[in-house]
């Protein structure tokens, strides 16, 4: 059966497997020809976590996901899962389960025999593989669904039977490679919150792939940013979007917000900073600039203005749309070519290095951020 852990226990003494990470890779690297997609990353994923890869194409994230699951062979470096060394173990032989985005379902099998086919190649007893599969399908909101094909199915139902099949055999790792990319915006968000419960509910220790931030900050607990083959930092999602540890960070997840000041690189979010109305005294602890609105788009919830500034450089800012003067009608309050004032306590702007720290692919990366101002 599936089943849910208790807390974790203090690993005995000795006892390597327990105090292990789940996954555990170091120096990791590999090149298709002259092409570098992994430039020696180390990385170590906790038991029990939520762990996401994010990434633009071509940043290595599904390269090093099939690493972990041992579809490819790194050119040198070591994988661990569980603190045994499976570098050169075969996929059959690693206790990990795959997730693909086309799901991979067997079309002429039901459900439930898709469900259960990892079950059946583990000779395990019918009897068992139909109690563990009605226990899947419950736990991804499928009762009932079993004798259907495939093609019966939606593409949000296809995806939880793909993750049922991965989980029912109880791996110690769940990869996951961008598994949500082919359904609509609104199905997405909702697998996002089913992934997560899901997750959440048995406890197996998810790799997850993806190039959507948003999807990212959601679900995840850390989250490693990779770019041209290297981690560029790992975090929280609220250390890696509100402290950005370089630029290509601070503008590959949410809004690119960077200019100079003073020879530095600083960066603020969006909806730090305040337009302030005519007249309105500077408050002590803001800093204000001057400049002239570029551009305002209007997105339903809330107008982003491009504002140039007078100092050099241009800042995105959000303003919700419920807080401007004239929001009943659903114009912006304030339109292109408007001179205005803009503010941001100097605890929230953070200043990015020129160049990244030592090591940015060790866990390092995940501890350093730029400055406060």
């Amino acid at each position: 059966m599936i089943t849910v852990p208790g807390p974790a226990q203090p690993a005995a003494a000795g006892d390597r497997a327990a105090a292990a990470p789940a996954v555990h890779v170091e120096g990791l690297q590999k090149r298709y020809g002259d092409v570098t997609a992994l430039a020696g990353v180390d990385l170590a994923v906790q038991a029990g976590e939520f762990f996401t890869l994010l990434g633009p194409s071509g940043s290595g994230k599904t390269t090093l996901l099939r690493l972990i699951a041992g579809f490819e062979r790194p050119d040198s470096g070591r994988i661990e899962l569980g603190g045994s060394d499976v570098t050169r173990v075969p996929p059959y032989a690693r206790n990990v389960n795959t997730v693909f985005q086309d799901y991979a379902l067997f079309p002429h099998m039901t459900v439930a025999q898709n469900i259960e086919y990892g079950l059946r190649v583990r000779h395990v007893a019918k009897a068992q593989r139909r109690e563990r599969v009605s226990k899947a399908l419950d736990m991804v909101r499928l009762p009932g669904l079993g004798a259907r094909k495939p093609a019966q199915l939606s593409g949000g139902q296809r995806q939880r039977v793909a993750l049922a099949r991965a989980i029912i055999n109880e791996p110690q790792v769940l990869l996951l490679d961008e598994p949500l990319g082919a359904l609509d915006l609104k199905l997405r968000q909702e697998m996002q919150l089913e992934l997560l419960r899901v997750q959440r509910e048995v406890g197996i220790t998810f790799v997850y792939v993806t190039h959507d931030q948003e999807e990212a900050l959601t679900m995840s607990d850390r989250i490693a940013v990779l770019n041209h083959g290297n981690i560029e930092q790992i975090g929280a999602p609220v250390q890696v979007y509100e402290r950005p540890r370089t630029a290509f960070v601070a503008g590959f997840i949410g809004v690119s917000n960077l200019i100079e000041r003073n020879g530095q690189r600083i960066t603020v979010r969006p909806e730090k900073i305040t337009l302030l109305e005519d007249g309105q005294p500077d408050p002590p602890g803001i800093h204000v600039e001057s400049g002239r609105v570029q551009d305002a788009i209007y997105a339903g919830v809330l107008t982003r203005y491009v504002v140039d500034l007078d100092g050099g450089g241009e800042l995105v800012v959000s303003r919700q749309n419920a807080e401007a003067p004239d929001a009943r009608e659903g114009g912006a309050a304030i339109a292109r070519g408007d001179r205005v004032r803009i503010a941001w306590r100097t605890e929230q702007a953070f200043m990015i290095p020129t160049e990244p720290s030592p090591g940015p692919n060790s866990e390092a990366a995940g501890t350093q951020s730029g400055r406060e101002l």
